[in-house]
Parts: structure tokens; sequence; C-alpha cells
């Protein structure tokens, strides 16, 4: 029993400042990444100042300075004695972190950098599926065959299709053998799997178009056709996002 329970008096209120954010350098972190990856901080162009950055965020210089190390650890600022924290180009940031990568999205309305990730998924994946199609398993045949059937029964249902689409391609990702490649594409899928402008358009047509290029992509692989794996799975990535992204005028950069 503490003393406070003892006396029956009211356990007294937390401070303000242990009402902040668990980790107040990530919070300060995550906000200097979206204002540099939005351009409000251009690169070539100096951090504001600790003191100023202290001042902004009601955080102390140690808060700050460990915010900076971080943005350097990603890319996004150069620190020079005498010269202070400058802002990097685009060219250097860590495109594959969660913070970039994700204000990079929103902050992109040309979808360019959805273009990018689409084109690198399909060069991992089309690889992927070449591998699988030499080393799959009969079991792992069978959970592909078992996920398009179930997929044309969910055609009208486009959450759970999704939810199949995803396991379909972790499947085949998982029967490379290839941990990297697979951790770079759910680390990219991460930051878009919510995303209205990558998700595009769910209607019941398109998921059934959808679906015959997951059984394309299945056929092959069941027969052991690792080239015609790879030209199904990398077909079908395109065809996928040039639908998904038929909203926007913008041209579609999914050059071979």
């Amino acid at each position: 029993m503490t003393a406070s329970q003892e006396t029956g008096s009211a356990v007294p209120a937390p401070p303000a400042w242990a009402q902040r954010p668990a980790s107040l350098a990530r919070a300060v972190t995550a906000e200097l990444v979206e204002r540099i990856v939005r351009g409000v901080h251009p690169p070539g162009t100096p951090l504001p100042t600790e003191p100023a950055l202290c001042e902004a965020f009601s955080v102390s210089r140690t808060v700050v300075r460990e915010a900076v190390k971080v943005l350097q650890d990603k890319g996004l600022v150069r620190v020079r004695q005498g010269s202070g924290t400058m802002v990097t180009p685009p060219v250097m940031w860590d495109m594959l972190d969660e913070l970039v990568l994700g204000a990079a999205i929103a902050a992109d309305e040309s979808l360019a950098i959805l273009d990018d990730l689409v084109v690198t998924r399909r060069v991992l994946e089309s690889d992927m599926a070449n591998v699988a199609a030499r080393l799959a398993e009969p079991d792992t045949i069978e959970q592909l065959r078992a996920l398009v059937d179930r997929m044309d029964e969910l055609v009208a249902d486009p959450v759970t299709y999704a939810e199949s689409d995803r396991a379909f391609h972790d499947t085949i990702m998982r029967a490379s053998g290839n941990r990297i490649a697979r951790g770079v594409v759910r680390a990219m899928e991460s930051q878009v799997i919510n995303t209205a402008r990558y998700m595009g358009r769910t209607e019941r047509a398109l998921c059934v178009a959808s679906n015959l290029g997951h059984r394309r992509v299945y056929e092959r692989i069941a027969a052991h056709d690792p080239a015609g794996a790879a030209e199904a799975m990398f077909n079908h990535i395109t065809e996928a996002w040039i639908v998904r992204r038929s909203g926007t005028a913008d041209p579609v950069r999914l050059e071979r």
C-alpha cells in the first residue's frame, strides 16, 4: 500500500512534461522529416538553428541534437562544423526509411514515387517468382491454388480480396527464400497499404481482372516454368498498377 493510500490522499496528476509523447526526439524527428520532404526546408539551405528548434518545439537541446543526429542517419541533413546543419538533396535520402518514404509518398502529387515503388516491387517479385517456380514444394503450390480460387469468390468484397491478394504474393516471396527482397517489398508496401492513391479503384471488374493475373502466375509456378512465372508476375504487377493509377492524367513511367 502506498503512502497516499494509507493517508487517503489523492494521487497527484503527472506534470505536463510527463504527458508528452514517450519519445520527444522521435516526435521532433518525424515533424522535421515531413518539413524537409515537403520543401519547407529546401535542399542546400540550413536547418533552423538549435536554439530556434528548441523554441519551436518547446524541447531541450538534448532532444534537438538527438533528432538532428537521426536526420543525419537518414541522409536528410549534413552537419558541418562552422557551417551548421544543411539539408541535403533528395538523391542522398534513405528512401527505404519508414519516415522518409511515408513523407515522400504523402507529398508527391505526381505519383512518381509510387511509380518508382511499383517498378522496384516488380523487379524483385518477378525474380522471386522465377525462383519460386524452381523451388516451390507441392504444399506451396496447393496454397497458391487455394488462394486464387478463394479470390475468385471474393471479387465483390475488395477488402477481403486484398488480404488474400497480399497472402498470395507473400507465399511466392517466402517460397523463393529471398528474405532480403521480401523484406524490402514488405517494408515498401507497409507505407502504402492504406493509401488510396496506391490502392486505387476497387470495383468488382478490376478484382476479376487482377485475379486472372494471379492465376497466370500460379499456373506458371505450378508448371515449374521460371521464365514464364517471372513474365507473368511482371505483367500482372504492371497491368494492375496502370489500372489503379488510371484516375490520374500523368503518364505512367513503367519502362522495362
